[in-house]
């Protein structure tokens, strides 16, 4: 047997109450007190307390209840030498009743330090200690020698009992610690992934909408402030705020898209790929058998595609744009071609709209999937898989 199961304490769980329903503990407090008041009863009653010397054996009936709630609570502290201390106290009172006739308190002692020595020392004190109470009880006392062995046998068992039960005790009440903590740990990381989550729609959706927006109302303002003459700039004009609106528009109909998303509202990934292949021109291909989607996969697939064609729109206007929708057994793919690629080496549509692609590879690899972007020839081509 391993040396630390003689030596280790009983877990701080078992030897405290934290773990017993508010019932048990006041049947504890009732138990006590009735076995108080009984053995102060019996003790006064009795010989050798008469007179004024029954003050003094409630007194030594009084101390030695205090000596067990002090072992109690040096126990629960796990300070072994304060505790025989007072358990060799206990005892020393135990042999005093002893000595002066008053036999009833002195077999209680007796039993009683032997149980709880079982239950809440190191378990090689403890069986030292309780040997020793036990042996000195069964000197002492005057039944046949089958009811003494029976009744110190069956103390040392109660006291091994007792200890095992508040073992288990204490370890349900460590796992269950665990698990709330566990539970705390993991309702916490949740919470993080979640505002991730919503922290990737807001850059998707808002942040795309407005930044292009700025550059468009930035345009205006200096077209207004260096003009002489705004009525030949007017066309122009229009054109960034109608360019302006459009984006506003979008990123409406995006912010709303994206809180259905957060609300699992989202209309089926088929039906918004037709919308909007159909708003830019595009056609759109579909293979595999169609199925239900989670809701991750389902949204990267819309940001991706909305995102890839906002950029093909916005650096290559007037381009052949493919779409291609593949379900497979595990994963769903997604590929926007662009055959005419950027209009200039460095455009955005590279990259998406500064960070957009950068946003969404991102967003595929939480995922646990992969996008890739780039030319292929002479075609510009975004291309996304996920698990689905």
């Amino acid at each position: 047997m391993p040396q630390n199961v003689w030596t280790r304490w009983p877990l701080r769980e078992a030897l405290a109450r934290e773990g017993m329903s508010e019932t048990r503990r006041w049947i504890g407090r009732v138990v006590r007190a009735l076995l108080v008041g009984l053995l102060l009863w019996a003790t006064l009653t009795r010989p050798p307390f008469h007179g004024w010397w029954r003050s003094v054996g409630a007194v030594a009936v009084l101390l030695a209840g205090a000596a067990f709630h002090g072992f109690f609570r040096t126990t629960l502290r796990q300070r072994l030498w304060p505790s025989l201390g007072l358990f060799l106290a206990m005892e020393g009172g135990a042999f005093a009743f002893h000595a002066v006739g008053a036999s009833l308190p002195a077999v209680v002692l007796w039993c009683g330090c032997a149980v709880v020595a079982m239950e809440r020392l190191p378990l090689a004190a403890a069986l030292l200690c309780a040997t020793a109470a036990l042996a000195t009880f069964a000197l002492v006392n005057d039944d046949n020698w089958l009811t003494t062995a029976t009744t110190t046998g069956g103390l040392a068992l109660a006291g091994y009992v007792m200890r095992l039960d508040a073992e288990a005790r204490g370890n349900t009440q460590r796992l269950l610690a665990q698990e709330r903590t566990a539970r705390n740990a993991e309702a916490e990381t949740a919470a993080l992934a979640e505002r991730g989550r919503i922290a990737r729609e807001i850059h998707d959706v808002l942040a795309h909408s407005l930044s292009a927006q700025l550059v468009h109302l930035e345009a205006v303002r200096l077209l207004i402030q260096r003009s002489t003459d705004l009525e030949a700039d007017r066309e122009q004009l229009l054109e960034r705020v109608t360019a302006c609106r459009g984006m506003a528009r979008e990123g409406l109909d995006g912010t709303r898209e994206a809180l259905s998303a957060l609300r699992g509202e989202m209309r089926p990934v088929e039906e918004y790929l037709r919308e909007l292949t159909a708003a830019e021109g595009a056609r759109l291909e579909i293979t595999g058998e169609r199925r239900g989607l989670l809701p991750e996969a389902a949204l990267a697939v819309r940001r991706v595609a909305q995102e890839a064609l906002t950029n093909v729109r916005k650096h290559a206007p007037g381009a052949r744009i493919g779409v291609r929708l593949t379900y497979t057994e595990d994963t769903i793919g997604l590929e926007v071609r662009n055959t005419m690629g950027c209009t200039e080496p460095d455009a955005l549509a590279c990259s998406g709209s500064g960070y957009g692609l950068v946003g969404m590879r991102e967003r595929a690899e939480l995922l646990g999937g992969t996008l890739e972007s780039g030319f292929e020839g002479e075609s510009f081509v975004v291309r996304l898989q996920v698990p689905a």
